[in-house]
Order: structure tokens, then C-alpha cells, then sequence
């Protein structure tokens, strides 16, 4: 899937009106069966199974809020397909409206800004549960996983249930991210994929619990590897490409600690630093060629990833400080490219920098509990956006070293220490 990109000045971007809020929109029957419809064919492929448990607790007409993981882009396709005919709302990043608002309205879509606080979303989802009488489907991740187990959820999520008060209802899709990992550049493998729909929480059970005790419920839910499914259930991934871009996840060597010179290709994952090279086997294992696995299961990898850029933090040394192409969204119109810039990454959070002198954009570490970062972002390449509620800014790294998973990492494990320090 592509994006509507344009050349444009920052002034004349910047400038721009902000565009006018409209409330949400209950898709009807028409729309609904329509993306049914052309769900049909990919879950056909994927050889599709579904189940579901409770939910005879849910009144036909009952608005609910329906939690889903995030894996991929099927993952539309199958709650268009498990829901059917019920009517629902989709949280859905703003950068899928540009260049086709009409229909994201029509589909029921509420545009949401990652990993930024927006008052105006919560306004949204109030008036869709209260005055549409319609469901909301939400992705709590926010954001695709890059290493097959959840990304973190917000504290506040607790806080969001109680404020709709509707029932809820988790979605969980199996074999959808082996199907379509995100460091993989959408070269789909042949993986079947199901999903079990099972009642969670009722207005009673909601209204006894606390805003903290919900959200430890909802962590619960979120807690898989699809990794360790894959090696547990024996699937078997035979495509010739299931290593392709894995560097991007597992960016540091675990032999030589260089970062940067990881290369994913085929079915192998190889340090060009120090030449180790390790296999991705069929079942999902990495195995070293020369012996010694460091590490034979990726999220463990991802994992130690995260443990030395804590450490980097915490002893002061980490930093982030890179040429990147800026394109701006400030309306739905396009993205726009405005020029070129630097971007760094301190303790001190993010600076944009660039279009000449022009632009000049900081922001601070407890902004956000995580970061909206991308691999081949619309098909354009590999991406970390910053920004506000009014303009969001999508940086593209030039100058390679796949710096995008651990911007991420620091990002998250930043606002986790700069949150224990101002809590003491």
C-alpha cells in the first residue's frame, strides 16, 4: 500500500489551516458487507478459522469496545469478517486518511494520531459508543510488533474502559504475523491464520474494578510470543525470503557488539563486521552456522537489544544523531516532503532540526510511553515520526544502520526512567 506524497515548502506547510473536526460516522450495512466482501479472498488464502467463547453474553444491539492485537494489515479483514453484521467504529492511525477521507469516514474509521495524547479521540470514541450506539474496535499496541510478542500498552487503558463503559470483548489473531512480519517488506508466506473472539469484561465487571486492576486485565491478554507458538505448533515457513530485512529487528551483533552491520538476507541473518552468520530455520529457531547460538529465539535477541540500550541510557552514553528526509502531515490532503534535516535522540528527548534552518521541533521524553516507528513505511522506507496533536513529522533515516528499532527501544525505556524519577 501506498501513500499520496507532494513537494512542498515548510512555510507553506506549516502555514496550513488545520482541517475542521468532524464527529464520527456509523458505517452502514452497505459498507459494512462491502468490507466483508473484500476481506473474502485473503482470508480464503489463509485457509481462515475462527471461534469464539461468551459472547452470547453480548446483546445483538449492545455497543462493546473490541480490543484486537496488532500483527498485520489482515488484521482489518478479519475483524470486518468475525463481525459482521455488527456495526463498528475502527481507532485508526490518522495517516491512513490521507488522500481518501471520504471513504475512511464511510468505513466507520476515527482517525488517531500514535503515541500522542488527543483529547479530541476520546471525545470521538464517547460519542460513537453514546450517541451512534455503535461498537469501537481498537488496537491498544498502537503499533505493529517488530519482534512477534506485544508492545507496550498504555497505563491508561484502564482509565479509557471505565470512561465508555461498554462491555469488552478481545479479538486474537493467530498466524497473521508469521504470515506478514513487519521487517519481512510484505512478502506474504503461505501461513494459515485463525482467531478467537472471547468476552472479557461486562458494565458490571467494569464499574467493580478499578482503572488499574482493567488495565492489568488487559495487559493479560497481551501477553503472547508468535515466535515461540510457531517453534511450539511446528510451523513450518519454507519461504526462501523469511530472513529478508531481519537485520532491521535484530540490528546488534550478540558475537562482536557492532550495530549496524547486520544483513538479512534469504535465510540468513550475517554480521558483515565480524562475519558470524546464523540461520532462521524453518520452524522459527536461529541457529549459528560456526556454533555458539547466542541467541536461538528472536524475541530473547530483541530482548537483550532492549537491556543494552537501558544500559546506554542509564550510564549516559546513548545518542541518536542521523541525516533524514522530513515529510510533514498537517491535513489529509498529503504527506509532505519538506526537505532534508537532522535528527538526535538524548536523555533529552527528540530535536528535529532542518528545511534550511527553518525547522526547529523538540520533544521531551515523557511526551509518549513508546515511539510510532516503521519498517518500509508505505512502501517509502523505514521511518520514526515525532510531533503533536496539530503537525506530525516523519523522519526517514539516510545514512542506513537500521536505527529504528532501537530508537523504539530507547524511546520506551527513557520514558520509563525518567517516569521512576519524577514519581520519587
Amino acid at each position: 500500500m501506498k501513500i499520496k506524497t507532494r513537494e512542498l515548502s515548510y512555510e507553506k506547510v506549516i502555514a496550513m489551516k488545520p482541517e475542521k473536526h468532524f464527529p464520527p460516522k456509523k458505517p452502514s450495512r452497505f459498507f459494512r458487507k462491502l468490507l466483508k466482501t473484500l476481506s473474502g479472498s485473503d482470508l480464503k488464502a489463509t485457509h481462515f478459522t475462527f471461534s469464539s467463547e461468551g459472547m452470547e453474553r453480548l446483546g445483538k444491539d449492545e455497543p462493546a469496545l473490541f480490543l484486537m492485537n496488532h500483527s498485520s494489515f489482515i488484521d482489518l479483514k478479519i475483524a470486518a469478517t468475525v463481525l459482521y453484521p455488527r456495526p463498528f467504529n475502527i481507532i485508526c492511525t490518522s495517516d491512513g486518511f490521507v488522500g481518501k477521507k471520504g471513504l475512511m469516514r464511510k468505513l466507520g474509521c476515527i482517525p488517531a494520531k500514535k503515541f500522542i495524547t488527543d483529547a479530541a479521540l476520546v471525545r470521538d470514541m464517547l460519542y460513537t459508543v453514546r450517541e451512534l450506539q455503535s461498537s469501537l474496535l481498537m488496537y491498544p499496541e498502537a503499533s505493529y510488533s517488530f519482534d512477534g510478542t506485544a508492545t507496550p500498552l498504555p497505563d491508561s487503558i484502564g482509565k479509557l474502559i471505565k470512561k465508555l463503559d461498554v462491555p469488552v470483548v478481545m479479538i486474537r489473531t493467530k498466524g497473521a504475523f508469521l504470515r506478514d512480519p513487519l521487517y519481512n517488506m510484505l512478502q506474504l508466506r503461505q501461513v494459515d491464520v485463525s482467531a478467537g473472539m472471547r468476552y472479557v469484561l461486562s458494565r458490571e465487571d467494569i464499574a467493580s474494578k478499578s482503572a488499574e486492576e482493567i488495565t492489568e486485565i488487559v495487559r493479560g491478554l497481551f501477553s503472547f510470543d508468535y515466535f515461540r507458538e510457531q517453534q511450539q505448533e511446528r510451523i513450518m515457513i519454507t519461504e526462501p525470503f523469511r530472513a529478508d530485512g531481519l537485520n532491521r529487528v535484530l540490528y546488534k551483533c550478540p558475537a562482536c557488539k557492532a550495530e549496524g552491520k547486520m544483513q538479512g538476507k534469504g535465510i540468513t541473518l550475517r554480521c558483515t563486521g565480524c562475519g558470524k552468520t546464523w540461520q532462521l530455520t524453518e520452524d522459527g529457531f536461529l541457529k549459528a552456522e560456526e556454533g555458539g547460538d547466542d541467541f536461538r529465539h528472536i524475541p530473547d535477541w530483541y530482548r537483550w537489544e532492549r537491556e543494552c540500550v537501558r544500559e546506554e541510557l542509564e550510564s549516559g552514553r546513548y545518542s541518536l544523531d542521523i541525516p533524514v528526509t522530513i515529510r510533514m502531515m498537517v491535513d489529509t490532503k498529503c504527506v509532505y516532503t519538506v526537505g532534508k534535516g537532522r535528527l538526535t535522540h538524548t536523555t533529552e528527548g527528540f530535536h528535529l532540526t532542518g528545511c534550511g534552518g527553518k525547522l526547529d521541533y523538540r520533544q521531551k521524553p515523557l511526551s509518549s510511553y513508546s515511539l510510532y516507528s516503521d519498517f518500509f513505511w508505505y512502501e517509502l522506507g523505514d521511518m520514526i515520526c515525532i510531533g503533536n496533536p496539530k503537525v506530525l513529522y516523519y523522519c526517514f533515516p539516510e545514512s542506513g544502520g537500521d536505527v529504528v528499532a532501537k530508537t523504539r527501544l530507547a524511546a520506551e525505556e527513557l520514558f520509563k526512567l525518567k517516569s521512576a524519577e519524577r514519581k520519587k
